[in-house]
Parts: structure tokens; sequence; C-alpha cells
């Protein structure tokens, strides 16, 4: 039988996720569009520009992070937990923010401006990935788990004293996915539920700032505070139940450009997409978000080691909580945390590092087995 001829060429358009990679391409351009819309009464094009030079740079990243080979990130790993563990001392040190907001959790560095807990996750997610593929063969052992434990801890305890609450229930629910996926016994999962949701109480009186605690209260009933705390939520549920189903046109949005919606290009950027373009508009974001937290745990399923597997699991269960959170609170069925709609939302930081975790993704499926010429037939 004659083998067939492949050139390299032909073996980089095969392994490459062009699915993945257009669609995330596709979603931060929208972005864009809909920051433009947003920002549209401030009468400056900044945060346009901004986000689309930080777009460029994120694809930089996400295909150099790609075609790298992730395997070898094992070698880096006790140097990126290192400096995830350096930068979010710094921010305790020397970071701002609005205090009165409840987090004090930005790096002013000349004119740009970067968030410490979004570089942080992209560095969980490796160097947990990386210890997880190490001990999951024992991961019911109780020192396996202290470990584990003491893995997050450290990184949860510094954003904790920012405070970021928001930032901190990603590391969470990440770390909750991950020990899922390794398959951790009943055993434990029960009485460390039990625990904490026995602690709530706790945390919510000794460990939450005031103003997050208004949060939690306006969550249940924004009709306590509708001119301060509750104002974000009742106003960005009136923006997104009066675009109906198709929306009241791009730049067309009572809420957003009359300027009754808050925060309406970062943390409500949804608000204004389902005022703008409608229930439909809305349903076609988030099921391409979706769509993309689909291709991560599929790759999970497909790659060849345990390392590219919980990386992929990692990016996957972050993007899944921020989107679940983020329209959760744009519609009233979350508290408000700060948290951005991934590639939509104004952001640097969180573009970039969404980014580069697709980057990651890419890398898991680009270099599965088998990726040479001379395996391909």
């Amino acid at each position: 039988m004659k083998m067939k001829s492949v050139s390299k060429k032909s073996v980089i358009l095969m392994e490459f996720d062009w699915a993945l990679f257009i669609i995330t391409i596709l979603l931060a351009i929208f972005g864009i569009v809909m920051i433009y819309s947003a920002t549209r009464t401030l009468n400056t094009n900044t945060n346009v520009i901004v986000q689309s030079a930080t777009m460029v740079i994120g694809c930089a990243l996400m295909l150099f992070t790609c075609f790298f080979d992730y395997e070898q990130l094992k070698n880096l790993v006790k140097p990126i937990y290192i400096f995830a563990v350096a930068i979010l001392i710094l921010v305790l040190l020397v970071g701002i923010g609005h205090e009165s907001w409840g987090a004090k959790s930005w790096i002013r560095i000349g004119a740009v401006g970067i968030q410490p807990s979004e570089i942080a996750k992209i560095c969980f997610i490796v160097t947990f990935s990386f210890h997880l593929s190490k001990v999951h063969d024992d991961i019911n052992k109780p020192l396996v788990i202290l470990g584990l434990l003491l893995h997050i801890g450290v990184l949860l305890g510094l954003i904790a004293l920012q405070p970021d609450f928001g930032s901190a229930l990603v590391f969470v629910f990440m770390f909750c996915c991950f020990m899922f996926v390794a398959k951790i016994s009943y055993k434990y999962i029960i009485p460390i539920g039990v625990v904490g949701v026995a602690s709530l109480p706790f945390i919510y009186k000794y460990i939450l700032s005031p103003y997050q605690q208004d949060r939690i209260n306006v969550f249940f009933n924004p009709e306590l505070d509708p001119r301060g705390s509750g104002y974000n939520v009742i106003q960005s549920k009136i923006a997104v139940g009066s675009g109906q189903l198709w929306g009241k046109g791009y730049l067309e949005g009572t809420q957003n450009q009359m300027g009754y919606l808050p925060t309406k290009y970062t943390d409500f950027i949804f608000s204004v997409i389902s005022e703008e373009l409608g229930f439909v508009g809305a349903i076609i974001v988030v099921a391409l978000l979706f769509f993309i937290i689909y291709k991560c745990f599929k790759t999970a399923q497909k790659a060849d080691n345990v390392f590219g597997r919980y990386i992929c699991v990692g990016v996957g269960s972050m993007l899944l909580f921020h989107v679940f959170e983020n329209v959760g609170m744009c519609i009233g069925l979350m508290p408000v945390t700060g948290i951005p709609l991934p590639f939509i939302s104004y952001g640097g930081s969180s573009l970039v590092v969404n980014m580069i975790a697709i980057g990651l993704v890419l890398s898991v499926a680009y270099h599965n087995k088998p990726r040479s010429v001379f395996d391909v037939y």
C-alpha cells in the first residue's frame, strides 16, 4: 500500500483546533463592539482602543502558548507558583483599587493596570494540574489531600486578604472540579461539604467586609437599598427584561445609552447585550461561551496524559464559573461579585489570561500524539 505524502503544513492544519480558536477571536471582537456601545456616552474611545490592543496581545500569546509544548511547563512549575504568590503579596503592599467597593486588587505600572488575581488563576491551573498529575493515583490518602489543600490555601488566603471574594470563589470552584475529576472519595466530599455549609454564617459575619455583606443581603432582596447596594441589580434586571426577544437595537438601549446601568462595560456587559440584542442575541452569546467550555472538557477527554487533561479541566471550570456567575448576577440569580464575562467584558488582565488559557487548551489538542508528520498517513 502506497503511503500518502503529508506536509508539515497540512499536519498543523489538521491538529490545530480551528473552531475553538475562531470562536474565541469572534467573541473578543464582539466584546469590543459591545464595549463601544457601553462607552459611547463617555465621549471617548479609550476603552475600545485599550481593549483592541489587549486583544491583539492576547491573540499573539494564545498562538505562542498553543505551539509551545505545554509539557515543558512541568519544568517551570515551582517558579510559576512562586511568581503567583509574589504578585499576590505585592498587591497587598502596593495595590490600588476601590477599597470602598470591598477590594484592593490592582497594581499600577505606569499607565497599565494589572490584576494579579487574574494572573494567579492561570498559574494555579498549571501548577495544580502538575501537582494532581503526580499524586492522582494516591488522591485519597490524607497527606496527599492535605498537600493539595495547602497548595490552594496559600493563594486563596492571599486573595481573601485583598479581599476579593469573587476571585476566591473562582479558585474554590476550580479546586472542586479538579478534585471531582481526580475521583476523590465521597468519604471526604461529604464531611468537607458539611463543614463548608456550616461555616457560611461564620464567613459572612467575620470574613466578609460590610460592603460584601451588603451585596449578599441585596442579592436576597434588592429593594432593601434600591438607591445604593441594590441599584446595580435593579437597573440590570430592567435592562435585561426590556430587551425582550429581539432587543432595542445596537446603540439603542435605553438603560445603557441614558446612563442608568452602572459598570456597564465591565461587570454588566451582559445586560447591555440583552437590552440591545434581546433574548436571541443573549442566548447566542451564551451558547458560544458554552461551546468554548465544551471544547475545553472535550479536549480534556482526548488528552493523552493526565497533566494535559487537568489543564483543560482547570480552564473549562474557570470559564464555566465566570459565565455562570456573571450572567447570574446580571439577571439577579447570583450576588454581585465583580466577575467579568469571559472575552467580552472590558479588562486587559482578564482578556489576556483567558486567551492564554485557551492557548493552553489548544496546545493540549495540538500536541496530542501522533503529532509528527511521519506518524500521520
